[in-house]
């Protein structure tokens, strides 16, 4: 069992519902969901193209998947992130794009957030001692050779090449693509989003994500708004679903939500 820390819209957000729709997977529910109908695209390329985020689901990561350490367990992290998210505030991120990420295709804001960084920096401040060690064979799978000086850094210290200053907000909506083929996807992924993304993005809560083994689909465990409502128990996802700075070289590597 895995634990990650991140962003994702309500499910009920009309967001939620298009990237689920785009992705072809429910982060919440964990289920299937009919991809949109795009002239010109077929839905086998829309599958081909979104089949790494869709293992993952819709997110913007903050602290990524983690085992547990030692003598740490679930009900504690869950106590430790509701009084975390009970002391903070929300706030607004500015519109997000579609734009690139390293060789992906994601939503990004139009201006770095200022905010957002403050925020991530201090998740993993408070929520590292939870964090078991990277084995060798996950600092390994972050290809550390390919990795700054300071990537490296965070890699050791945080197990995370891109936190810190190397920490970039993104949702992901696509795997790696060649620069031709992003270009052609660039004009369906606006025809699916756009509409969504007018106004600032509210950031008022963060999802406590799972993976329950090795390479299994991450879902949201249990959502946790920010402020003192997160006194009241979080709503565990699983019940509820049954019924600029630039983008330096890697930030949208596969190694960092590993």
């Amino acid at each position: 069992m895995r634990y990650a820390i991140c962003f994702t819209p309500p499910m009920g957000d009309p967001l939620s519902a298009a990237a689920a729709s785009w992705l072809g997977r429910s982060v919440y529910s964990g289920e299937p969901v009919e991809p949109p109908s795009i002239a010109g695209l077929r839905v086998s390329e829309i599958a081909f193209h979104t089949a790494v985020p869709r293992r993952f689901g819709f997110h913007a990561m903050i602290m990524a998947p983690f085992r547990l350490a030692e003598g740490s367990d679930e009900a504690q992290l869950l106590r430790a992130l509701m009084h975390f998210t009970s002391a903070e505030t929300p706030f607004a991120i500015e519109p997000l794009q579609v734009a690139r990420l390293s060789q992906c295709l994601g939503l990004l804001p139009q201006v770095p957030s200022d905010a957002m960084h403050r925020l991530a920096a201090r998740v993993l401040h408070v929520f590292d001692r939870f964090r078991a060690p990277l084995s060798e064979d996950e600092i390994e799978r972050s290809d550390p050779d390919q990795l700054s000086a300071p990537q490296f850094a965070n890699l050791h210290r945080w197990g995370n090449p891109f936190v810190m200053d190397e920490y970039r907000f993104h949702m992901k909506l696509t795997g790696p693509l060649a620069a031709d083929v992003g270009r052609g996807l660039e004009v369906p992924l606006r025809e699916v989003f756009e509409p969504h993304l007018a106004k600032p993005l509210i950031l008022h809560s963060l999802a406590l994500f799972v993976e329950p083994e090795a390479g299994a689909p991450m879902r949201v465990h249990s959502q946790h708004p920010l402020g003192k409502i997160s006194a009241r128990p979080p709503v565990p996802m699983r019940a509820s679903a049954d019924t600029g700075r630039p983008w330096p070289h890697g930030a949208g590597s596969l190694s960092a939500i590993r």
